[in-house]
This record gives structure tokens, C-alpha cells and sequence, in this order.
């Protein structure tokens, strides 16, 4: 995979930091409260009113996965129901699948709502409110405090504004930090924790063409699935939802995304990223391949373990992909220029002014020593975790809540505190299944990769092996474990501490082994790693507050953010590439490639094909800036109607993670086009119900 890179406008490209007129082109990840309206007003004439972005802001859902995993959606009925990708609910549909129905090949549709299937561990969140909590949380660490002492204040400061809130409201209520520590915000979410599965679209044709396809355009992709939130008992009342656009987009037209971007480093200072280039994203991708390669050898074993295996070997594949194509822009020396050229404009203006030298300068080289002690510490930062098999991040749960629920509520690890319990909870009682041969054969694999990488002698490894081999530990705790019955794992939380203590269950007493030394590296990181990083980190927004104002939009966070761009093509080489594909497009390519694997079509799409209208549009490009988490996000035209729903990026856009790659370039995101996913219920699954409650929403009382 070649990444192509700016060449148009040299070295003169800077972030938006550095330049004062703010952000180019269609930049930015914008918080809700800093909307970027002088821009939509300036570039697009647009000027949405505060009912408008509230509408959008209360249509807009964060969907998390039990396992771990996550994505965007949006509200598209007044009866709960809710849009996002097929990848995005592709853990919950492979844990409500068995070997006699798969939902992941087969697709799903649930034709009355008593059909509908509850997801065994989906958490969907709403973003109430939210509120600048920063001058309480900065002002908690005293003057002349150290680093350890000033994150510790913090620490409890965010606890206690985190529970006043829990108590008070009732919402999930987190403290968000952005800008590095520059500003804190208290979010209040509407928590769901009832989903249930509506309708599902076969894997083949939600990921058309695999990972060939993967990150390129033009794509033929339908990666829908709708789901529906449901309150004691009964599809949950949503008074906002996004109405559903009868024409979709147009080729040039303005377009907004609200949705929640998993993670960004465009603020990082150049000897952080020269850190990630040089040690951590060859290391993640040391850890993500361990990880995939111990369950592709499993999947060989049987069809069964090949079903069991499939969903996170293509999550660790794309992750895969897509850590090539950051670490490739990272390898650039053009873009290292850009990042020095950021940096050296920064620091100028603060040496330039005696006031900021004495309050700011400092920054740089207190990060620059602390990652001086991070290299060698990095890879036992990365293996020195259960937390790849199920069974183990259900022991190191419940051993750590055995340790942390008996501390002060402001001293506990942050996962622990009051307000964040009901989340502990609901992840621990998953009703998914767990299949002790898969578990068994990722921790082998993973413990004997970490002996691998870290030596014999390594604390962790020492403490997980006990003098035993790494097959020989997988096999005890896979084959004698109870934590595989939620009903068991209920008994353990139920009873306290002292049960948890008390128990002998294997994977129990592997986690119990292990946790010093996880708890001694955690530690590290606590006190130093991020102390210095988020003090120096404040010390540098402020600088760039000071200098640019609040014209820099922060890192992602996966909360959510707003994004604007225009529906768009674009020039790649010598070549034109359209804006949109079109079912046309879907058959060409199925029977260019004679319809062989990963290009063959589902039955239904075979035999259907006479019932569609083929010049429906299918996926589109736009130019708005987007990153992994952004799946499943809606897109709104100036009426705030739906338009599209995100679903991924050209290869072109990949090293956005750390600097903003132009609209010029080709960098594009790629959705799905609302009228092909009307257009393929109503002809190809007879989804007439679903095309109904969708369609029916323009009549159906819901507040713009």
C-alpha cells in the first residue's frame, strides 16, 4: 500500500495551530461547544441555529462493545431506532450467532419487534449536556506541586465532580480531557443498556471485496445495520432522530458529521511522534499481529473455530492496514518537516514574549526527558496484559475491583469510581458466549509471545508462567475456569471482596499472580508518564491559547465531535475518480472478477438484481476530516436531514492521525448513500416495515 503525499504546496503546509487564519480547508474535529461557525458561515453561507446542533448533538448515539470495540450512530425513528455499520455491530452479531445460524454470513432481519434480538453487551450513549469543569479540576494541584502530587489532585478533583454529578443526575457522567490537558469538560450520557439487533446485511455484501477494497475507492459496500434501544421493556421514546433525506446528497454539496472520533495526535510535540514513528507503532503492531496469528492458527482447526475466529481476525487486519498507512506518513521526511515547522512557530512566539518564556517553555524538555525513560519500558507496557482473552480481562476485572472498592472513591483507579461502576457491571454480566478452546488458544499464544518478546526473567512472564509452559497455563485456566457462567462471575461480584479474595478459580488466581506487577507499571505510568504529560500538556495549550486562541480544535477523544465538508471526487495521478458509485457499478465489478471470493455476491443479490433500480447511488466520498470511531456516523445536509452514513477513508487519508491530510491530496471518507439503503430493503429483503418506520419519520413528530 502507497500512501501518496502532498506535493503541490511544499513545506509550507502547517497544521491549523500554526497558522493564524485557523484551520484549512475542511479540517477539524470540533466539540460540540466550539462549533466551528465562523467557518461554516465564511466557507458555506451556513448558519445553524443552537436548536439545530442540539438536534444533531441528541440524534447522535456512541455505541460501545463489551469486548472492547466501538462506533458512531444516530437515532432515525421516534420509536428508538438506531443506524450505524454492519463492521460496527459485527462483535454483537458474531456473539448472538452459532454454528446452526450465523448472522454474521447470513444477515438478519427481525420482522416484528418480539423477533428483535437482545445484544448481549452494547452500550448505546446520548450526550445530554456538558459543562466546562476546567478551572476546578487545574486549580486541584497546588502551585510548586510535583508532577505526581498535581496528577493525584486532579485525579480526586475529577472523581468528586464525576460523583457529585452520578449522585445529582443519575447520568453517566464522565470528565473528559482535551487539548492534553488544557481544558476539562464534564459529559453527561443517557445510558441504553438494552439494544436489540433490527437488521443486519450479510457480511459479504457489508464488506464487499475484503480487504482488498478496504480503504480504496471507488467501494460497493451496503455496511448497514439498524438496531433499536428499548427502557423497561418497550422501545425507548427518542423525541430526536434524523429524518431521512428523499434524494441524498449532490455531487459539490455541503454536508455536516457528528459522531465520535477514537483517537488523534495531531497536538502531540515532535518527540512524541517521533516516539510513536521510531517504537510504538512497531510495537502495536507486534501486539495486534501476536494476536491475530494465535487465533488464524485456531481457525484452522475446524469450520466452527473459523466462524469463532473470523470477526476479530478482520478487526485486527484492518487495524493492521491502517497502522501501515499512519506509519508510512510517519516515515515521510515531509511530514516530519511539517511537524518541526509547527513546533519551531510555537515556541518562537513563546520565546519571543518573556512572559510566556517563563510560563511555558519549560514543557518541551520535560517531555522530552520523561520519553527518555519510555523506550525501555514500552514492551513490557504492551505484553504485560490479560486483557487479550476474555477469561483473563474477567479474572483482572474482578481481582482489581476486590482491590479498589474498599479505597477512597478520589484514590481509585478511574475505571473503579462511583460514577463508573454500572459500566464494570454491565461489561462483567455479558451474556455472550465464551468457547474455552478459543480462550485457551489465545492465551497460549499470547503469553508465549510475551516470553518471548520480553525473556524468562521478565516479571510478568515469570508471574503468569509459575514455572509451568505457556500451553500448559492456557489449558489449566481454559479447562478449570467457572468464569465462563455469567451466573458465576455474578456470585463472585455479588459477594464482595473478600469472595473474589477468596476464591481459587484458575483464571482467578492467574490474574491474582500477575497483578503487582501490572499494578507496579500502571503506577509508572500514573505518576510519571502521564503527570508530565498532562502538566507539560497544559503548559503547551496554554501556550497555544495564548498565541492562536481557541482556533485549534483538540485531539479525538472518542466523544463526540462535529465535522463539515463537501460531497466530492477527486484527482488521483492521471485518473478522476467520481463521487459516487452506483449499484451498476456493485454487478460490474462481481462479474469482472467471475464473481470469485471476496467479490461473489449473497444470493439474494444475484437473484434480486432485475428488482433494483442499478443507478441508485451506492457509497460516496466527502471531505470531511475523519478517523477510526467515525464509523457509522451520520451525515446531515443543511436541514439537518440524513444523507449518508459513514463508513470508512481512501488510502490517501490513512496518516490523518497525526497530521491533517488536504482535500487537494484526494483524502476522502466513504459513506453509504441513503437511498441505496431504502432501495435494497424494500426490493432485495422485503423490509417494507423497516423502509416504513424510516420513511415514515417526516410525519412522525420529530424536532429539528
Amino acid at each position: 500500500m502507497t500512501i501518496r503525499w502532498p506535493h503541490r504546496c511544499g513545506g509550507v503546509l502547517l497544521l491549523a495551530l500554526v497558522c493564524a487564519s485557523g484551520p484549512r480547508a475542511d479540517e477539524g474535529m470540533w466539540t460540540f461547544d466550539n462549533a466551528p461557525r465562523k467557518l461554516w458561515k465564511e466557507r458555506y453561507g451556513f448558519e445553524p441555529t443552537d436548536a439545530w446542533l442540539d438536534h444533531l448533538r441528541l440524534s447522535s448515539v456512541r455505541l460501545i462493545d463489551g469486548g472492547g470495540g466501538g462506533g458512531s450512530a444516530s437515532f432515525v425513528s421516534a420509536n428508538g431506532l438506531v443506524l450505524t455499520n454492519q463492521h460496527v455491530a459485527g462483535g454483537q452479531l458474531q456473539k448472538l450467532s452459532t454454528a446452526a445460524r450465523d448472522l454474521v454470513r447470513d444477515g438478519f432481519y427481525a420482522r416484528t419487534r418480539a423477533d428483535e434480538l437482545k445484544c448481549p453487551d452494547l452500550e448505546a450513549n446520548v450526550l445530554l449536556s456538558y459543562e466546562d469543569v476546567t478551572r476546578r479540576v487545574q486549580s486541584a494541584a497546588r502551585p510548586g506541586a510535583s508532577d505526581a502530587d498535581a496528577a493525584a489532585a486532579r485525579r480526586a478533583a475529577i472523581a468528586t465532580i464525576e460523583k457529585e454529578s452520578f449522585d445529582k443526575t443519575g447520568l453517566r457522567s464522565d470528565v473528559v480531557t482535551l487539548y492534553s490537558g488544557g481544558e476539562y469538560w464534564l459529559y453527561r450520557y443517557k445510558r441504553y443498556t438494552d439494544v436489540r439487533l433490527v437488521f443486519a446485511v450479510e457480511e459479504q455484501i457489508g464488506y464487499y471485496g475484503g480487504d482488498y477494497d478496504n480503504f480504496t475507492f471507488p467501494r460497493h459496500d451496503l455496511d448497514v445495520t439498524f438496531l433499536r434501544v428499548y427502557e423497561n421493556g418497550v422501545p425507548a421514546r427518542t423525541e430526536h432522530f434524523l429524518h431521512w433525506s428523499s434524494t441524498g446528497p449532490s455531487d459539490g454539496e455541503f454536508v455536516v458529521l457528528s459522531g465520535h472520533p477514537g483517537s488523534t495526535d495531531r497536538l502531540l510535540t515532535l518527540t512524541q511522534i517521533t516516539y510513536q514513528r521510531d517504537i510504538g507503532n512497531p510495537l502495536q503492531k507486534k501486539v495486534w499481529e501476536s494476536r491475530r496469528d494465535a487465533l488464524a492458527r485456531y481457525g484452522k482447526s475446524s469450520p466452527e473455530a473459523a466462524r469463532r475466529a473470523a470477526g476479530t481476525i478482520r478487526s485486527l487486519e484492518n487495524s493492521l492496514k491502517r497502522l501501515v498507512g499512519q506509519q508510512q506518513g510517519l516515515e515521510n521526511p515531509r511530514m516530519i518537516a511539517k511537524k518541526e515547522a509547527e513546533e519551531r512557530a510555537l515556541r518562537a512566539r513563546v520565546s519571543d514574549n518573556p512572559e510566556w518564556q517563563r510560563a511555558y517553555a519549560s514543557a518541551w524538555s520535560r517531555i522530552d526527558a520523561i520519553y527518555g525513560e519510555l523506550p525501555q519500558r514500552a514492551p513490557r507496557l504492551a505484553f504485560s496484559t490479560l486483557g487479550v482473552s476474555r477469561l483473563g480481562a474477567y479474572a483482572t476485572t474482578l481481582v482489581r475491583y476486590a482491590e479498589e472498592i474498599g479505597r477512597p472513591n478520589e484514590k481509585r483507579l478511574e475505571e473503579f469510581r462511583d460514577s463508573r461502576l454500572e459500566g464494570v457491571r454491565f461489561a462483567l454480566l455479558s451474556t455472550a458466549p465464551i468457547y474455552p478452546d478459543l480462550e485457551e488458544a489465545v492465551l497460549a499464544g499470547w503469553l508465549d509471545d510475551a516470553q518471548r518478546t520480553l525473556g524468562a526473567a521478565d516479571p510478568f512472564v515469570k508471574a503468569a508462567l509459575d514455572g509451568h509452559t505457556a500451553s500448559e497455563v492456557a489449558r489449566a485456566v481454559a479447562q478449570g475456569t467457572k468464569l465462563v457462567d455469567v451466573a458465576e462471575r455474578k456470585a463472585l461480584l455479588d459477594g464482595g471482596p473478600d469472595t473474589i479474595r477468596r476464591s481459587q478459580d484458575p483464571a482467578i488466581a492467574l490474574a491474582r499472580r500477575v497483578e503487582p506487577v501490572l499494578r507496579e507499571l500502571r503506577d509508572w505510568q500514573d505518576q510519571r508518564l502521564r503527570s508530565v504529560e498532562t502538566s507539560a500538556g497544559q503548559q503547551i495549550a496554554a501556550a497555544r491559547f495564548a498565541a492562536y486562541g481557541k482556533t485549534v480544535y483538540p485531539d479525538a477523544t472518542f466523544t463526540l465531535r462535529l465535522g463539515y465538508g463537501r460531497v466530492l471526487g477527486y484527482e488521483e495521478d492521471t485518473t478522476l475518480v467520481p463521487w459516487k458509485t452506483t449499484f451498476y457499478g456493485l454487478y460490474d465489478r462481481a462479474e469482472g472478477f467471475g464473481e470469485k471470493p471476496p467479490y461473489n455476491l449473497p444470493a439474494r443479490w444475484k437473484t434480486g438484481r432485475d428488482r433494483l433500480n442499478l443507478a441508485t447511488p451506492l457509497n460516496f466520498v466527502y471531505t470531511v476530516d475523519t478517523i477510526g470511531g467515525n464509523s457509522g456516523s451520520p451525515i446531515v445536509n443543511r436541514n439537518a436531514e440524513l444523507v449518508g452514513l459513514n463508513f470508512d477513508s481512501n488510502q490517501q487519508k490513512l496518516p490523518n492521525r497525526y497530521l491533517y491530510i488536504d482535500e487537494a491530496e484526494g483524502s476522502r471518507a466513504i459513506a453509504v448513500h441513503v437511498a441505496a439503503i431504502v432501495e435494497a430493503l424494500a426490493k432485495l429483503y422485503d423490509a417494507q416495515t423497516l423502509v416504513g418506520e424510516l420513511l415514515g419519520t417526516q410525519e412522525a413528530g420529530g424536532r429539528r
